[in-house]
């Protein structure tokens, strides 16, 4: 997919180092190896999905997302599990360019929903979901093991 300043293309093994940048500048201590291997995984999967955007010599902002069949009602739920936009890059339309992909995928694969998770402190990012139609509708639960 190509915007007018954007390409947004399925991320690959060698994109690791900059996606890995990209999540560190969330705050996360995702190294390039971790990143490496989920890419790996991920290219074979028809369920999981990682883009990019690019620009020609520099990747600008990743995101994730996992098709996930749910029991209680037709079609997948799709979730959004990473966005992240290179510090310096913010607010240049990085991540509505890479969320309206991930809309389009969910789409295409006939899901019934999409959903993201967004920490507490992050308040604006909760306010970037909620322009793009995003609504809080539910709360999560974790145990950590």
């Amino acid at each position: 997919m190509v915007t007018s300043t954007h390409l947004v293309r399925r991320g690959c093994v060698r994109d690791a180092t900059e996606i890995a940048a990209c999540m560190q500048s969330l705050g996360y201590g995702t190294t390039s190896e971790n990143v490496a291997i989920h890419l790996s995984h991920f290219k074979e999967s028809p369920r999981d999905i990682v883009l990019v955007c690019a620009e020609i010599s520099v990747l600008t902002g990743v995101v994730s997302a996992h098709a996930i069949p749910v029991f209680h009602q037709p079609g997948e739920l799709v979730r959004i599990t990473a966005l992240s936009v290179r510090q310096g890059r913010e607010r240049q339309g990085i991540g509505r360019c890479l969320i309206r992909a991930i809309e389009n995928w969910a789409v295409a694969r006939g899901a019934a929903r999409i959903e993201v998770t967004s920490n507490d402190h992050r308040e604006g990012a909760h306010r970037f979901y909620q322009a793009m139609g995003y609504g809080m509708e539910s709360r999560r639960f974790i145990k950590r093991l």
